[in-house]
């Protein structure tokens, strides 16, 4: 086999410590076989021996140079670069990566020195590529880059606004016991990352929770992830919260579609009228806690996963365990950090700043000067049972703002609903003249003050209505048609 000698052709190797009286044998073939790579690389590079010397430059590093490959080649780096810096590299055996240097030609560039080392720790071979032969176009790239980070910072928070949640421990109005102890309770798990269960009428607030608790952890940053349980229809639901990959159904979108658990990853997943849960997507919910992953419809493969799940209902999960409705092992998975969101009637002491705060919400949405509201009015709300919770007493104020034709709330803006109703006596005695209703009368009326209620916030829905007061539509109609609704 033809081997080629190499023997000390630099000058001052004496300080490097460099054994100038060894040769290196570098086989012949090896060197074509690599040479002929070097030009195939649209890169500037080079490769020298232990003395600086080079055994292989590719042609677009000689262009730069000014150079041949045939001059180049045999001679020392400083012979064709007298700035080089590559003995420094050798004997220090340090590489210097992404150096600014200037050629003897006055070209700049950005480069890499990198010395190979053999067994021994010895530097025995030296490797150099120019990044950037144009600090313009390098200035270019990083101006580009820059704008690019810019724009992703944009989206990202454009992103936010879009899959974030909106609300803080500011937005949930109150200073009653009630409302400071669920506070409380939540800021407690806003500093953990199980899983928490947030229980409570409709209408108190339980998503504000959601989001507060959220925006207060360390995932504040991710996404929020809202999914209502009780909206989507049983069979999209899987599909909705699992995803899919292509062709795993007809009528399946092309390239498939990313469920709501793999877009909450590394941020948190609110699973809102959780006891509407069909039983089979329990089974697959509890896994997705257990496992930290999931399964696209369709897909054999598994995908890991980071969320943080929060979940509320309006139902009695204990009882809906009971009646076999909902799986026993994942309402203690949820129930891990418990918040029960007190209903309205339980903080009579928050209506009034409730009041004021929505009045100032409602007015600014509308358009409207509306400031204030008068005490008969505010006496009548604080005398009323809300069912609704602050829901119902969001849709009464919007009403009365609407219909108001000046800057103050006044009784006459109420909903009938709200000024039929029997006021609590001041005290339990009895007076000679007070008569006992009449009984059926008094169901009647009852009755139906509870369906006008009822069409009331369902703004005329008879269909919810009737689902809300749990009779049938038909029943509904003649209850309507008995009572001249």
């Amino acid at each position: 086999m033809n081997k080629w000698s190499v023997s000390k052709v630099f000058e001052g190797t004496e300080s490097a410590g460099i054994n100038q009286n060894k040769d290196i044998q570098v086989d012949e073939n090896v060197i074509n076989v690599l040479d002929s790579i070097f030009d195939r690389i649209p890169v500037s590079i080079i490769l020298i021996d232990a003395y600086s010397k080079i055994l292989m430059i590719s042609q677009s590093f000689a262009d730069f140079l000014g150079v041949t490959k045939e001059k180049a080649t045999g001679k020392t780096v400083g012979e064709i670069n007298r700035n080089t810096r590559f003995p420094y590299v050798m004997e220090r055996k340090k590489s210097e990566i992404a150096w600014k240097h200037t050629f003897q030609n006055g070209e700049t560039a950005i480069v890499h020195r990198i010395p190979i080392l053999n067994r021994k720790g010895e530097s025995e071979y030296g490797f150099g590529m120019v990044l950037f032969d144009n600090i313009e176009e390098l200035k270019q790239i990083i101006e580009k880059n820059e704008l690019l980070t810019t724009e992703l910072k944009h989206y990202k928070k454009v992103l936010k606004k879009i899959q974030g949640a909106h609300y803080s421990w500011e937005s949930i109005i109150g200073e009653s016991e009630a409302i400071k102890e669920a506070k409380h309770f939540g800021t407690k798990a806003s500093e953990t990352e199980s899983t928490v269960l947030i229980t409570g009428e409709s209408g108190t607030g339980k998503e504000l929770f959601a989001h507060a608790i959220h925006n207060d952890s360390k995932r504040q940053d991710g996404p929020f992830i809202k999914v209502n349980c009780g909206a989507i229809p049983y069979e999209l639901l899987e599909s909705e919260l699992f995803g899919y990959v292509e062709g795993a159904f007809t009528g399946s979108r092309k390239g498939g579609q990313i469920g709501k658990f793999e877009l909450a990853h590394k941020g948190s997943i609110f699973l809102d009228e959780i006891g509407d849960l069909p039983m089979n997507m329990q089974v697959k919910l509890l896994r997705v806690i257990q496992e930290k992953e999931i399964q696209k419809l369709g897909d054999s493969r598994t995908v890991k996963i980071d969320i943080r799940i929060i979940a509320a209902t309006n139902k009695n999960l204990k009882e809906q365990v009971k009646k076999n409705l909902f799986r026993e092992d994942l309402y203690y998975r949820l129930n891990v950090m418990s918040i029960e969101v007190p209903s309205l009637k339980h903080r009579i002491a928050d209506i009034e700043e409730l009041s004021q705060y929505l009045i100032k919400k409602i007015s600014r949405h509308l358009g409207k000067y509306v400031t204030g509201i008068s005490k008969e009015a505010m006496d009548i709300l604080k005398n009323h049972n809300w069912p609704g919770n602050v829901r119902e007493l969001e849709n009464v104020l919007e009403r009365a703002i609407n219909i108001c034709d000046g800057e103050t709330i006044q009784v006459k803006h109420f909903p009938i609903y709200l000024l039929e109703e029997e006021r609590p006596a001041e005290n339990n005695v009895r007076t000679d003249n007070r008569k006992i209703p009449d009984l059926k009368k008094s169901v009647e009326n009852m009755e139906k003050n509870i369906i006008k209620e009822a069409l009331y916030l369902t703004m005329g829905n008879k269909v919810r209505a009737a689902q809300e007061l749990g009779i049938s539509r038909s029943s509904l109609y003649d209850k309507i048609k008995e009572f001249g609704l």
